[in-house]
């Protein structure tokens, strides 16, 4: 009776879909038969995860945008509709992070910051949350946040502000978009071990302190997240809107 069989016919837009997090949510969502198109800025990345992503689903692609620029969202999401026929999940996935100590961030450092996790998530949903009601498709919309919405950290200030922004945004796009039957929601990681992030935990310091701040006692996977967001594409959750699922293995909950 429950199953992610009905995310085989959906047409899936991953905004920062080239790599860690974002990749692998690309292949899970390829896997169960969707049609994707991943989007990045960097063209080298696009096209290695794109070879990736052919080889589980042909119907499978890749879009080059700068999400902090409206104009190229407007195009990625237009050159994505033009490809796919329509957007049923719009995965927001794409973010950066400054680590700087407050006093140190400078006002580049936090446009940057801010401009990528919370602007070009807003207009991201913007542009595809028309298209969904013009076209009048219950569409699915998931932001992927941080455990750092909900708890504060050192040298996190831009982006625990980008982060709590994206969540608010969530219920109030949730809200306003709910008599359309777009849901959004959202999934909050704690720290992903990827290849991308491995060189920080060579930090003894900061690796204990993580880990002792885990529960479950280990750092999640990006398939720990992608379970989180399949669900919430599914028909599983249609019934759930303005949430963040937490997938930090407890951190938030002490």
């Amino acid at each position: 009776m429950y199953s992610f069989n009905n995310l085989k016919e959906k047409k899936v837009l991953i905004v920062g879909g080239s790599k860690g997090i974002g990749k692998d949510i690309a292949l899970a969502f390829a896997d169960k038969g969707a049609s994707v198109i991943i989007t990045g800025r960097n063209i080298e990345d696009l096209e290695k995860t794109a070879v990736e992503l052919q080889a589980v689903n042909t119907d499978s692609s890749y879009l080059q945008a700068d999400i902090t620029k409206l104009e190229d969202i407007k195009q990625m999401v237009s050159d994505a509709e033009r490809i796919m026929g329509k957007i049923d999940v719009l995965v927001n996935n794409a973010g950066i992070n400054i680590a700087k100590p407050a006093l140190e961030v400078t006002e580049a450092d936090w446009d940057k910051v801010l401009d990528t996790n919370l602007k070009g998530t807003f207009f991201c949903s913007q542009v595809v949350g028309k298209l969904m009601i013009d076209k009048e498709i219950p569409g699915k919309i998931i932001n992927i946040v941080s455990q750092m919405a909900f708890v504060g950290y050192v040298d996190r200030a831009a982006y625990c502000s980008s982060k709590g922004g994206a969540v608010q945004l969530t219920k109030a796009l949730a809200v306003e978009w709910a008599s359309k039957q777009i849901k959004v929601n959202a999934v909050a990681p704690t720290f992903i071990k990827t290849d991308l992030t491995s060189g920080m935990f060579q930090d003894e310091a900061f690796y204990n302190d993580v880990m002792s701040r885990i529960p479950l006692g280990s750092l999640a996977k990006p398939s720990d997240v992608t379970g989180a967001v399949l669900f919430l594409a599914s028909d599983m959750a249609n019934f759930i809107t303005g949430e963040t699922i937490k997938v930090d293995g407890g951190w938030t909950a002490i």
